[in-house]
């Protein structure tokens, strides 16, 4: 079950990345949500989705 949490999160994230607010929100709902393990697994996709998103890269600073 928690693969589909973390999976939809992912979906989510990149729904809202063409808004940077929206997508701080939800980042911040899916560190609330999420477990450790899967938040250390969301920073790493992150670290790669935000490469071609420079706005997006300071809501980096929420998963450490």
């Amino acid at each position: 079950m928690t693969k589909i949490m973390f999976d939809y999160t992912k979906s989510v994230l990149e729904r809202v990345s063409f808004d940077p607010i929206l997508f701080c929100k939800e980042l911040e709902k899916a560190i609330r949500t999420l477990l450790p393990y899967e938040i250390e697994q969301l920073k790493d996709w992150l670290f790669t989705f935000t490469n071609e998103k420079p706005e997006l890269k300071q809501y980096l600073l929420l998963v450490n």
